[in-house]
């Protein structure tokens, strides 16, 4: 059990004390009312003795009886009520709260710390998660036991309101105080009338109530005197005639009232009635923690209000949904049907209670010499007459006991019957022993044994009053009386425990036959619960708590739930105290006693309890008991009107992975809907508070600036650009970093500047975002959230927007380096709002919302508002079952919903760079949130045309690009860089000479070509150009091109369409091709210097042409030239395997581009022109090259045709491909040879170099060629060319980059016949 203020011995003697009458005059009772007190109340502080007190027994010993205890009532001659003493007990439990700023009390069990005290409320439940805190200076090694000050009231008003019984003398009255005030006009007549009064109460028969103890009461006469009012002469005049007719130790002269009502200001008279009467009064008036709400006004007192609450709160305003459970509140009883519902007779502490009032002063009139008086009133009339009567009472029952002694049984029955006459029992021993057993009359032996008994109890006498029990225990066992066997039994334990020295051990199996025959045979659970606190009491003292706990136990049952709730509460301190603490059964049965507390209308003691019994629960992973007490929390909490408190239970119930079916999270979902309304409805002004519903990953927010792309029309393809439907890759969005570095710096001339910061469209948990991110105004900032549904029941989210908050700011006016700061007005950003957001039942769902911004300045993304509802998912909603899932716009809103936010709160990355973040955990900051908006910026859309998916390798095709501003700027210095840039071109400053319309005829050649005639047959034909035509001047970057718009300058709203041609790669398979665009506004800005655009394309490629070529000096043919001459072989292979439908191959032209060499003619021409290679075929080439007269920087093209059209090979796009693939040639072989000579260097001298030199060759072969393919019944014409790049004499080289890459191509087969023809010339070394 818990700690109590007393000790055992003193509860006990405190408990059972000789009880005194009291009958008052009106006049008298009007002199105490002065002090706002009755009688009783006037001497109730001064009713313990202060010094011991001496009696002698009946062997003649002295007696010393120490801090005796007498009780004084009014004499009340109706016995109070079963509902009146239920209501009573009720009321005390429900006014006595553990008090606020008491020391917090903590009870160290194992591994838990249990706060049990006023703060147990705060410390426990799972949101207040600093409690271990508030406890760390007594949780050292000082051991602090709980106190339970409601149950100790409920103990002493229960002992003091039982009534009196028959079989026992414990509450009959002892004596009579008959209470006349000196002012009367006959005080010696009203004396006489207040005695004849109280015989007539004692003997009359109409008169059941009050018990009396012996028929000749003692009766003492205190004459009233007001010093202030009355004379004091004729008061000692009275007195002295009362000491004459009754003796001087039958009466007394009490003098009180020595000041008048107005008391000075400065003075302060101690109020020791205050104590007593709080504890005997029901306090009417209470506040609770949380607000201003009061419980039941005084005018209610006299109603059976059980719960002590405000009768406005409506406990069914929760929808009670929750399923059965053994522990499921039952509210139909919190109201009066806890009681038995019948008017009651009040009792004294109710009557005196109704009459005095907290805030009314006691003893106003009285000072410290009344108090004195008063004190040593009380000390006379114990010493000089209730002990002396006690005593002499005790010695005539004594002699009649010694009596009894001395006879035989048989004599002593004869004796019995003839002092009790012919008493006959009503039933047969059978049925007695069913029943409470024989009833004695008043004069019968046992009674008169257990009368003794009784007295020397009350005096300490404990040894002869255990005699006496045990005696008549026997009897009345003799004679089948059970319930005055009972009774015995019950105070023999008391008395054997009671008794000095401890002789004999504390018999508790007299106690629980006791406890038995009152529940199972008399039927009697009032006289059970007495025996159940007593002994458990005493348990407690030996340290037996588990018995103490077993023995609590027992006495719970269904016919009160505040009985049963109180004993189950000291049962579970019982648990917690034992040597090894059982904190499990402690937290078990603090749930039950919270349950039965909750049943009895005791709220607070019920959310307390639930508390307590949660610092054990809570963390273990026992989910179903958390969420079962949490319920109840939030529930009892908001009968309370502790709403907040009720927010955060059910909020804790829907954050955790519950484990409860989907039926019941919907009715927890509902309760805490419930109730945050009601919150809500409080403060309708106040800031939106945070809900629990759903979980946001705030990691996984994405945010994307611009506007979402417009998709491909017919047979135009939109730029691909980025998106929130495209995952984020890190190869890829490091290249694309790279890129836009690579061409900022071609614009800047080579140098990156200082304040360069990568174009981030979209900004994700991977990306880089330590910087301010920049948006565009006008154009949306979109964020998507991450939400999840954690429960088993659907989410509906309405009117779901952003929260923001915007700084306006104009970076375009500078004053002084400062930026210009503007007034913020409701439209400067504009919010998306969804209507509508469904989330089923364990789903992750993203959100998209946008914001417009209209101004500059600086943007803050806080979080998410929305209406928090749930829908109707216990029925078919059209046919559908709710389960499988439910679409938006197609479920039933059942209208409960609140309004409340989430906060966006991104965890930045963890640092790690210097040592101190290293050691310690420091995260960095992450800004995705927080965009700067800047001025408005041109905005590029990039269409492609008639762009390809599949191309044969080496295939030239021509495709159309358009390009459209679609913002409000003018964009120049257009751009587009690529790591490929051989894999495309818009044409040199030849390019205006082809057709720019995309509807030219499927045959025409993406070639400029002209008619040859029949004398220019094997001889090549001559032309130059310059790589400068071609962007590829000295020091240019080749993956960086100019996209040559008109004027350089594309207008707001203007589109125009550029001719591109793309070469397919010389590799076979699938390739992505990126294309970064560069922008730039005619106005420069601050802090947005250029856009770009992303594209990437997919290009599937087939095999086409194998080409390989070797040069070799000749001086067999007729020079020209002073012995320069080489012939040149070009092997050609159809690798093709009819996969794309290609029939043949036509070798139309082999050109050489250099600017030292040119071929002169073909040395084995057939006659026929035509060169056809069908699959598998491999045809034979040879050239006679010679070199060019006049070498300069040019390149000489020389263009060997085989058919009647010359493709001029020095414009666009033949001459742009070969320049782009020579210079990615030029940069690998550059590699290569840095990667050798780094190696071996030093091995070369300068004659080596020589010879080298004389082996080098600077000389380029294109093959052009076409394939005709058959496709849906059509035949086409494709187009295409390979590059071979010969650098040594000797040496062979192919259209393939490296052995590696070809044997790719080629199967394995294939591969060793083409090293078996290389074989044999002795040049296979690729």
């Amino acid at each position: 059990m818990a700690q109590c203020v007393q000790s055992v011995q003193e509860f006990i003697q405190d408990s059972f004390v000789p009880l005194v009458a009291a009958l008052c005059s009106e006049e008298a009772e009007r002199l105490t009312r002065r002090n706002n007190l009755g009688f009783s109340e006037l001497v109730k502080p001064f009713c313990r003795l202060t010094s011991e007190v001496h009696m002698r027994d009946p062997n003649n010993q002295l007696h010393v009886i120490k801090n005796l205890k007498i009780a004084v009532n009014n004499i009340i001659t109706h016995s109070p009520q079963p509902g009146g003493i239920r209501k009573l007990l009720n009321d005390v439990v429900s006014v006595s709260q553990p008090a606020e700023g008491l020391v917090t009390n903590v009870i160290t069990a194992g591994d838990y710390d249990l706060n049990i005290s006023d703060r147990s409320v705060k410390a426990s439940v799972p949101w207040y998660n600093n409690w271990k805190d508030t406890l760390m200076e007594l949780n050292t090694s000082t051991f602090y036991s709980a106190t339970t000050p409601w149950f100790e009231a409920y103990r002493e008003s229960f002992l003091q309101s039982m009534p009196a019984s028959d079989h026992e003398f414990l509450n009959h009255y002892v004596a009579c105080m008959l209470v006349v005030s000196s002012g009367e006009p006959e005080p010696v007549e009203q004396f006489l009338k207040l005695s004849q009064e109280q015989h007539r109460i004692q003997h009359s028969s109409e008169y059941a109530y009050p018990k009396w103890f012996i028929p000749n009461t003692l009766k003492y006469y205190v004459l009233l005197h007001d010093v202030s009012a009355g004379e004091e002469q004729r008061a000692d005049s009275v007195y002295e005639e009362m000491k004459q007719r009754y003796g001087t130790q039958g009466c007394y002269l009490l003098k009180i009232n020595s000041r008048g009502s107005n008391r000075g200001a400065d003075e302060q008279i101690p109020d020791p009635w205050s104590q007593y009467l709080q504890k005997n009064s029901i306090q009417n008036q209470e506040s609770y923690d949380d607000g201003p709400y009061t419980v039941i006004s005084n005018k209610n007192a006299d109603h059976l209000i059980s719960d002590g609450l405000d009768n406005d709160i409506q406990v069914d305003g929760l929808s009670n949904n929750f399923k059965a459970h053994p522990l499921q509140l039952d509210h139909l009883s919190d109201t009066s049907s806890s009681f038995d519902g019948t008017d009651y007779i009040k009792t004294t502490s109710l009557h005196e209670s109704k009459k005095t009032s907290s805030g009314t002063p006691h003893g106003a009139c009285l000072t410290l010499t009344d108090h004195d008086r008063i004190r040593q009133f009380i000390q006379e009339f114990t010493f000089r007459g209730l002990l002396p009567h006690i005593e002499k009472t005790i010695r005539q029952l004594n002699d009649q006991l010694i009596s009894r002694k001395g006879l035989s049984r048989s004599l002593f029955s004869a004796t019995k019957k003839w002092f009790s006459g012919s008493k006959v029992p009503e039933k047969s021993i059978n049925e007695l022993k069913n029943t409470s057993g024989l009833l004695y009359p008043p004069e019968a032996p046992e009674l008169q044994i257990r009368k003794m008994a009784d007295l020397c109890f009350l005096v300490q006498h404990y040894e002869l009053a255990y005699s006496c029990y045990h005696t008549a225990k026997k009897d009345f066992l003799n004679d089948q009386a059970m319930l005055y066997a009972a009774g015995a039994l019950e105070m023999a334990a008391v008395s054997a425990f009671l008794q000095p020295g401890a002789p004999r051990p504390y018999p508790a199996h007299y106690m629980d036959t006791a406890i038995q025959t009152y529940r199972d045979i008399c039927k009697n659970m009032v006289l059970a619960e007495r025996c159940v606190l007593l002994s458990a009491e005493i348990l407690k003292s030996q340290s037996k708590y588990s018995d103490a706990a077993a023995l609590l136990i027992r006495l719970t049952s269904e016919d009160s739930d505040l009985r049963s709730a109180l004993l189950l509460e000291q049962a579970a301190h019982c648990f917690i105290n034992m040597k090894s603490p059982m904190v499990r059964k402690f937290a078990f049965h603090m749930i039950l006693a919270g349950h039965r507390y909750s049943k009895a209308g005791q709220k607070k003691h019920a959310l307390r309890c639930y508390c307590q019994a949660m610092q054990v629960y809570k963390g273990k992973g026992w989910s179903l008991a958390e969420d079962h007490i949490n319920f109840t929390i939030g529930r009892q909490s908001f009968t309370l009107r502790q709403l907040d408190n009720a927010v955060s239970a059910f909020r804790h119930i829907l954050i955790n992975d519950s484990k409860q079916p989907a039926a019941q999270q919907g009715t927890f979902l509902r309760e805490y809907l419930y109730v945050y309304k009601n919150v809500t409805q409080l403060s309708p002004d106040g800031p939106l508070p945070q809900l629990p519903l759903p979980y946001i990953n705030n990691s996984a927010t994405r945010v994307f600036f611009g506007h979402d792309r417009r998709p491909a029309e017919g047979e135009k393809q939109a730029a691909t650009h980025i998106s929130l439907d495209q995952e984020y890759d890190f190869e890829s969005s490091h290249q694309w970093k790279e890129l836009e570095e690579q061409v900022v710096a071609v614009v800047n001339k080579g140098i990156i500047p200082s304040n360069f910061q990568p174009t981030q469209y979209c900004l994700n948990s991977y990306s880089d975002n330590s910087k301010f991110p920049l948006a565009v105004v006008e154009e949306p900032v979109t964020v998507e959230v991450a939400f999840r549904n954690p429960l088993k029941v659907p989410l509906l989210l309405t009117d779901l927007s952003l929260l923001w908050k915007f700084q306006p700011k104009d970076f375009s006016a500078k004053h002084n380096g400062a930026t210009k700061e503007l007034a913020c007005g409701n439209d400067m950003i504009g919010a998306e709002v969804i209507a509508e957001f469904l989330i089923n039942s364990e789903e992750t769902k993203m959100a998209r919302l946008k914001l417009f911004p209209h101004q500059t300045g600086e943007l803050h993304i806080l979080g998410v508002v929305y209406n928090l509802g749930t829908i109707q998912g216990t029925m078919m909603i059209d046919g559908i079952d709710p389960s499988i899932g439910l679409q938006a716009g197609k479920f039933v809103y059942n209208g409960m919903s609140v309004r409340g936010r989430q906060d966006l709160e991104i965890q930045g990355p963890r640092l790690n760079n210097t040592k101190e973040e290293k050691t310690s955990i420091k995260y960095g900051p992450d800004r995705r949130l927080d965009p700067i908006i800047t001025e408005e910026m041109p905005l590029l859309e990039v269409f492609f045309i008639n762009f390809p998916t599949g191309l044969l390798c080496g295939e030239i095709r021509k495709a159309y690009v358009e390009f459209v501003n679609v913002s409000k700027c003018p964009l120049t210095a257009l751009k587009v860089v690529s790591k490929h840039p051989e894999f495309f071109t818009f044409g040199g400053n030849t390019a205006v000479l082809t057709p720019l319309s995309p509807s030219a005829s499927e045959n025409c050649s993406a070639y400029k070509t002209v008619v040859t005639d029949s004398t220019s047959v094997c001889t090549a034909l001559m032309s130059s150009a310059s790589s400068v035509n071609f962007g590829l001047g000295a020091g240019s970057q080749p993956e960086v091109i100019h996209v040559p718009l008109p004027d350089s300058v594309l207008l707001p709203g203007a589109s125009i369409q550029l001719p591109m041609w793309l070469h397919g790669p010389d590799e076979e398979g699938v390739h992505e091709i990126n294309f970064l665009f560069y922008y730039e506004s005619i106005k420069k800005h601050s802090k947005m210097c250029h856009r770009v655009l992303r594209h990437t394309a997919v290009i599937c490629t087939s095999r086409s042409l194998n080409v390989q070529a070797t040069v070799c000096r000749s001086n067999a043919l007729e020079d020209e030239g002073k012995g320069d001459n080489m012939l040149v072989f070009v092997d050609v292979e159809n690798i093709n395997t009819s996969e794309a439908g290609v029939k043949e191959f036509h070798i139309v032209q082999v050109s050489s581009n250099s600017k030292h060499w040119k071929l002169q003619k073909a040395v084995n021409r057939s006659e026929d022109k035509d060169y056809k290679l069908a699959s598998r075929e491999r045809g034979k080439l040879c050239f006679k090259a010679v070199r060019c007269k006049n070498s300069g920087e040019n390149y000489t093209f020389a263009d060997v045709v085989f058919g009647n059209e010359q493709i001029i090979s020095s414009a666009s796009p033949c001459a742009d491909f070969f320049f782009r693939s020579l210079s990615s040639e030029l940069k690998r072989t550059h590699a290569q040879s840095n990667m050798f000579q780094g190696a071996a260097k030093q091995s070369f001298d300068e004659a080596v170099r020589l010879i080298q030199k004389c082996s080098e060759v600077d000389l380029n072969i294109v093959v052009l060629w076409k394939a005709y393919v058959v496709e849906d019944n059509k035949q086409l014409i494709l187009e295409g060319q390979h590059h071979v790049v010969l650098h040594t004499v000797g040496k062979e080289a192919f259209s393939f980059p490296q052995k590696q890459g070809f044997k790719k191509i080629l199967r394995n087969s294939d591969w060793e016949d083409l090293e078996q023809v290389t074989d044999f010339k002795g040049k296979s070394n690729f």
